[in-house]
């Protein structure tokens, strides 16, 4: 359907002022016609004087004109792009091997540059056609996220189980040409884009730089669901530890030739081989947090600070829940956490019985493996769960179990709180506030 949906309007907006109504379509802006949320981003941005084409539900057609303030936004919402799905059949797919029974949108693989550039998704860039490109180039649609994994065409392919893709390094480059900013992830493969490989996929993108800004090399996760997919190696603790003595002086001799941090590990490698952090500092802005680096040096850097700040709050009982990887320094947050607050606090790791017990991080975590987890535990007054923990606004886990589902069946409060040191902290005191009501 042509142009884009109104969502709702902002009270007191510009638009809100026009007789635009939620149900209206937006067609063109200055007789450009919109196909998505970065069209209206892109011809809104900077005209004072706008020529908006609006189409009534019932088909009638209006032509609206609009003086604003220079960068005053319009005031209207619409709905996310709906994503290109990816067409990929990637060896270490996590879709792949998730079990029945989850909810459906957890089953969709997107691959769409849009919503790299939109949310920061990764994508690999084997749908984009060249029109496409351009459009990114055109509209400067940076920074961009991308999944390179390997930059030998042959073996990228056989990573990505797809033939005739373009070459990524070419992609690369062109983007590299008209300064589009780019984050770049390998996922690390065992025996497949390892050792060579990977050094020679390295040293291509560090040539890229400051286009690519930097690259982030995470290990494989593999679930206990890969019935039919092919047979991939582990990231164990013994080669964690060799892979970071190699790879670790390589990204400190990439930071200092390129005077900024380039190369990042993903925190699964210094947990999985239980070797010491790379100094906060060396994680620059970090640019690829969200993708499971520099995680544990931020947190127990806020530790730090939240513990100096601590107050005693009171002396009751309380559970909070991690996983399996995370439990040693948060554990240790929470030990000196509790002796300056008086309060006596249990820290539980839950083991992943969803998709096996190789899958550690605290963001996998589902609500029956909870309740089973703290089966004859004295939880106390309350249970703290940390919010990556559950689906973004809706409160529920992955395994669709509610949070009244799970008060129910624990018999206590459950408390979210934002997964960070401080959050922890924040929620912690309100419950000792209301608990002297």
């Amino acid at each position: 359907m042509a142009g884009l949906r109104i969502d709702s309007i902002v009270p007191g907006s510009v638009a809100d002022g026009l007789e635009v109504e939620a149900g209206d379509r937006l067609l063109a802006v200055n007789g450009q016609k919109l196909r998505d949320l970065i069209d209206y981003s892109y011809y809104t941005a900077s005209e004072e004087e706008l020529l908006l084409e609006i189409e009534k539900p019932d088909g009638e057609l209006w032509e609206l004109e609009v003086e604003r303030q220079s960068g005053e936004p319009l005031g209207l919402t619409f709905s996310a792009p709906v994503p290109a799905r990816c067409a990929n059949n990637c060896l270490f797919c996590f879709v792949h091997q998730l079990p029945k029974g989850l909810r459906k949108p957890l089953y969709v693989k997107d691959e769409d540059y849009r919503l790299s550039f939109l949310n920061g998704n990764y994508v690999t860039l084997a749908n984009i056609k060249t029109p496409s490109l351009n459009r990114i180039i055109e509209q400067r649609l940076s920074p961009l996220y991308i999944s390179v994994h390997a930059t030998n065409p042959d073996l990228r392919e056989r990573l990505l189980g797809k033939t005739g893709i373009p070459p990524i390094l070419k992609q690369l480059q062109t983007l590299a040409a008209a300064r589009i900013v780019m984050h770049t992830q390998i996922v690390l493969c065992p025996g497949l884009n390892d050792g060579e490989e990977l050094k020679h996929t390295v040293s291509e993108l560090a040539a890229l730089h400051p286009a690519i800004q930097s690259v982030a090399i995470v290990p494989l996760g593999l679930t206990a669901h890969r019935q039919g997919l092919p047979l991939l190696t582990p990231v164990d603790a013994d080669y964690a530890r060799e892979f970071i003595t190699i790879w670790q002086p390589e990204a400190d001799i990439l930071r200092k030739k390129l005077r900024q941090p380039f190369l990042f590990l993903a925190d699964e490698f210094y947990l999985k081989g239980g070797l010491p952090f790379p100094p906060v500092k060396e994680y620059g802005d970090f640019p690829q947090i969200e993708n499971g680096v520099g995680m544990v040096p931020l947190f127990m850097n806020e530790a730090a600070r939240v513990i100096r700040g601590v107050r005693p709050i009171g002396t009751f009982r309380v559970t909070v829940i991690t996983g399996v990887s995370s439990f040693g320094f948060v554990s240790g947050f929470l030990k000196e956490l509790a002796e300056k607050s008086g309060v006596d606090i249990m820290p539980v790791a839950v083991e992943n019985n969803l998709f096996g017990p190789s899958v550690t991080v605290s963001g996998l975590i589902a609500g029956n493996d909870i309740v089973t987890a703290l089966a004859g535990c004295d939880v106390g007054l309350c249970l703290l769960v940390p919010d990556v923990m559950l689906k973004e606004w809706e409160g529920v886990f992955l395994d669709d179990v509610s949070l009244d589902d799970l008060e129910r069946r624990i018999g206590c409060r459950v408390v979210v709180f934002d997964s960070t040191p401080g959050g922890f902290y924040r929620a912690l005191r309100t419950f000792g506030r209301e608990l002297l009501r």
